[in-house]
């Protein structure tokens, strides 16, 4: 079984979770996970993990990403996106500078909130499902932050714009506010992911070529091990005769580990004296004490 994360090329037509059930298919294992939903028009770089990788899921899904969209002014739709059904058309009367005024006011912290199209959740039902059903309800605005926005090109009603931003941000809805803010209405036209955390566009790979790699007995290559993700992380490698502490996930003393650490260096990657990576510990606030946070040993142990 592979372990370890693959850069995945989604492209237009697949779900995410389409390619997590073609990847199944191309590795013959069951136990893969995508770090955090694309949608079906939408492509560009989706990590997926494969075996003991899965546990880190939850983590990559929190990274900062970066996208890049077209925004077409001028027309509203219920999803937000040229895919829906056309709610209101205005003329686009704002100029350049005034477009770009309305982009850049978005850096930063705002309250945005989330489309009726899309899977979060309002009393157990998934908010896809109430709108497809013809049922609009209450979202409550949640904070998100764009950390960086940039016109690429301008050739209105369209504009092509570079976002970087934290974890939960709508693109679609970024792109119907900046057209709610200059009065004529906007949607997304376009969306490619260009970067997950350190997974770059350049670096991905679609489905048929994961396929031939396999083939050439070379996909192994392309494969991040799961250690690897936590690279900034200073590194501890067990004693001996203190193994067994780690393959049962338990706490260690500072003492019963190799390596240069100081309590100010946080979280620390975990190995035993085979090299064999266990997970990332965490130390108490003396720092001679250090606890799982997150263990990737396999059970064959």
């Amino acid at each position: 079984m592979a372990d370890g994360i693959i850069n995945v090329y989604k492209e237009k037509g697949f779900t995410s979770h389409d390619v997590v059930a073609k990847m199944r298919g191309i590795l013959k294992q069951k136990k893969i996970g995508h770090t955090g939903t694309l949608d079906p028009d939408a492509e560009g770089v989706l990590p997926v993990c494969l075996g003991k990788a899965t546990k880190l899921c939850d983590m990559l899904t929190d990274k900062t990403k970066t996208y890049e969209a077209v925004l077409l002014l001028g027309m509203e739709t219920d999803t937000q996106d040229t895919t829906g059904t056309v709610l209101n058309t205005y003329p686009v009367e704002a100029g350049e500078e005034e477009v770009k005024a309305a982009v850049m006011s978005f850096l930063g912290h705002y309250d945005q909130v989330p489309p009726m199209y899309s899977a979060l959740k309002v009393d157990g039902k998934k908010l896809y499902e109430l709108a497809r059903a013809g049922k609009e309800v209450e979202r409550k605005a949640r904070p998100v932050e764009i950390l960086d926005i940039r016109i690429q090109r301008m050739d209105l009603p369209r504009v092509t714009i570079t976002v970087s931003c934290s974890k939960g941000t709508y693109i679609r809805t970024l792109c119907y506010d900046i057209g709610k803010k200059l009065g004529c209405g906007g949607c997304m036209e376009s969306l490619l992911r260009t970067r997950v955390s350190d997974f770059v566009l350049e670096d991905s790979l679609t489905l048929t070529q994961i396929e031939q790699l396999r083939d050439d007995g070379s996909l192994g290559e392309h494969i991040l091990a799961v250690d690897k993700v936590f690279s900034s992380y200073p590194q501890l490698v067990m004693k001996e005769e203190f193994d067994k502490l780690v393959h049962n996930g338990n706490p260690f003393m500072r003492n019963q580990a190799e390596g240069e650490y100081q309590i100010s260096d946080g979280p620390v990657r975990v190995y035993d004296s085979t090299m064999e990576f266990i997970g990332v510990y965490e130390p108490n606030e003396e720092g001679s004490l250090l606890k799982p946070q997150k263990v990737f040993l396999g059970g064959s142990r």
